[in-house]
């Protein structure tokens, strides 16, 4: 799976699983923030998202602080779930 499909896969689970009302996969900028400012999502929706990933990608997700920069942007996610894969 390469950074381009994982990136797709993750947006569209983010417009899924979120309920993004009204946004489609393209409206998500890559380096935008998940949180406040940015995309507006809250720490139940990190932990909603936390569990699909780990679902659908099969990467663990840490907890708490640990899990700040990786839920920073999707960008950083995608260097997480690819980083994640290749050392499995």
């Amino acid at each position: 799976m390469n950074d381009q499909e994982v990136r797709l896969q993750l947006k569209q689970l983010m417009v899924s699983e979120l309920n993004l009302e009204g946004k489609t996969p393209d409206d998500i900028d890559d380096a935008l923030p998940l949180f406040g400012e940015g995309l507006g999502l809250d720490s139940l929706d990190a932990l909603q998202l936390a569990m699909s990933i780990e679902e659908r990608f099969g990467v663990r997700i840490p907890e708490g602080d640990e899990a700040r920069p990786i839920f920073a942007s999707v960008n950083a996610l995608v260097e997480h779930i690819l980083k994640s894969k290749s050392s499995a």
